[in-house]
């Protein structure tokens, strides 16, 4: 079996010998002079995440002193105008953490360049150039990251323009390009996609990014479970019952429809966020903890995920869409009635599935997902139930079932990690009570998502990035599933959940047939 290489470029003509910052008493490196080019540099993305992050790992002293950012654009704009957007951006997410001093040092080194994405002659002949000049500035050392901070239909002009003009190159540095989620709709565009990216860039060179790898809680998963004796022997078919995977959210689909009409929650989702901690929940210890080992891991779990039978895709697969209802105690219209959206849509907001991983570790456990807008709640968690001990010799003396051992991972928005076990309740004779064990990373986490990724990108660090083969086995498994979806959806079936509930009725008997239950939102 073969797999696409993880081998990192020679650096050796821009390395310097390392420096460290501490922060929140963790060391953290700096990482080499480097320039981070982001196209897109007007949207929303950027603006919201990638430069708060930018005056974040400023303001904790972790980007290098050589260093800039080149924005590039579709629309004419000047640099202080372009300057003064992102701070305005920066004062807004950071109201009350806002240091002038910072957000203008970070300024200067801000820069703007409009530019046509689908024109090989800007590129060739305006973006190398002003970004040879701008590198011999800042003595930058060819260090470079391109940022895709764009919709996905303008990625294939980019990319291309890139290595026709030669940038995609590594010569005397490090050249990186960032590649946002979605990576493709199905399987035939996300192999196509790979195709494009590799016909200018390296594997090693290319940065699939899902922000949801770099959460604090996410990247703990690997750390709880392979540094702890305790659970390492426990976790496998014979201790375990059944796992649950939750990533719920409150809010609709806001000023997305025109993306969201055409992605739907399986699409937007599951290849990515949910998969991903399916993933690092059910893989096998990686021989290293370094990125090559740990990334084949997690395609041998893809590889294992027992394929759906279509003809009865029913008993495994629950989809819905949000109506009319209420969130937070204020009245919200349902998805159909949303700006944008189609009144006879049948693209889902809600998605369930059971899935079993047929593998050693873990035959006959099944794998609850869900994921929806527009619940009751914002959720996102991992739960492991615990199969009840095989002798209840209590039973004839409680008048209740005992709530089985549950180990919960809370990914956001309490983070943590909680264990719930039986005690005594003090006083009884026979009473036992369920007791949780909770630990909380509450102002523990230091750097957020988009930081992290940021930082790895410059260190050159590929264990939070997607690799092509992982990538491409995931639409394998979801392709032919949402094509019979989309192929049988009827416009009567939805809605069928109301804002501000915990979703269709017919998940909960997905779970419930087996005997379980979710756990609330």
């Amino acid at each position: 079996m073969n797999l696409p290489s993880d081998k990192t470029a020679d650096n050796s003509m821009c390395h310097v010998d390392p420096t460290y910052q501490k922060i929140g008493g963790c060391e953290i490196e700096i990482p080499n002079p480097c320039c981070l080019i982001i196209f897109g540099a007007s949207g929303d993305l950027t603006k919201r995440k990638l430069v708060p992050a930018l005056y974040r790992l400023h303001k904790n002293n972790l980007l290098p002193e050589k260093f800039f950012v080149l924005g590039v654009g579709r629309m004419e704009m000047h640099i202080d105008s372009f300057r003064e957007d992102m701070l305005t951006a920066v004062k807004e997410i950071f109201p009350e953490d806002f240091n002038h001093a910072y957000g203008e040092e970070l300024a200067a080194k801000l820069y703007y360049f409009p530019l046509d994405y689908s024109s090989s002659e800007s590129y060739i002949k305006f973006l190398a150039n002003q970004l040879s000049l701008l590198e011999a500035k800042h003595n930058t050392g060819r260090n470079r990251i391109f940022y895709l901070a764009i919709p996905p239909t303008v990625f294939e002009d980019v990319i291309v323009n890139l290595g026709n003009a030669d940038l995609s190159r590594e010569d005397g540095g490090r050249t990186h390009i960032v590649v946002e989620k979605p990576f493709g709709r199905d399987l035939k565009s996300a192999k196509r996609l790979n195709r494009i990216l590799k016909k200018s860039f390296q594997e090693h060179q290319i940065y699939r990014i899902d922000h949801y790898l770099a959460k604090e809680t996410v990247q703990d998963i690997m750390m709880f479970r392979f540094a702890n004796s305790i659970f390492e022997p426990l976790w496998n078919n014979k201790y375990i019952d059944h796992v649950q995977i939750t990533v719920a959210e409150n809010i609709g689909i806001e000023q997305r429809a025109g993306y969201y009409e055409e992605s739907g929650v399986i699409r937007d989702m599951f290849p990515n966020h949910i998969f991903q901690l399916l993933a690092l929940t059910a893989m096998e210890p990686p021989v290293k903890f370094d990125a090559g080992p740990v990334r084949d891991e997690k395609v041998k779990v893809f590889r294992s995920m027992r394929p759906f039978p279509l003809d009865g895709l029913g008993e495994y697969i629950v989809t819905g869409q949000y109506g009319a209802g209420k969130t937070n105690g204020n009245a919200v219209v349902g998805y159909r009635e949303e700006s944008g959206v189609s009144r006879q849509s049948t693209t889902p907001t809600f998605a369930a599935m059971k899935i079993f991983v047929d593998n050693w570790r873990w035959k006959g456990v099944p794998f609850y997902l869900r994921s929806g807008k527009r619940l009751s709640n914002k959720k996102t968690e991992i739960s492991i139930q615990f199969k009840p001990v095989p002798h209840m010799m209590f039973s004839n003396l409680l008048n209740e079932p005992i709530e089985p051992n549950t180990l919960v991972l809370r990914v956001q928005p309490d983070e943590g990690i909680n264990l719930l076990f039986q005690a005594k309740e003090p006083g009884s004779k026979v009473c036992l009570r369920p007791v949780i064990m909770d630990f909380s990373y509450q102002g523990e986490i230091l750097l957020d998502a988009y930081e992290w990724v940021l930082l790895d990108c410059m260190h050159g660090d590929t264990m939070l990035s997607v690799r092509e083969d992982a990538v491409e086995q995931t639409w394998a498994f979801l392709t032919p599933v949402i094509e019979r979806l989309e192929s049988t959806a009827q416009i009567g079936k939805f809605p069928n959940y109301a804002a501000g509930s915990s979703g269709p009725t017919e998940a909960a008997l997905l779970i419930e047939k087996d005997g379980r239950g979710w756990r609330p939102l």
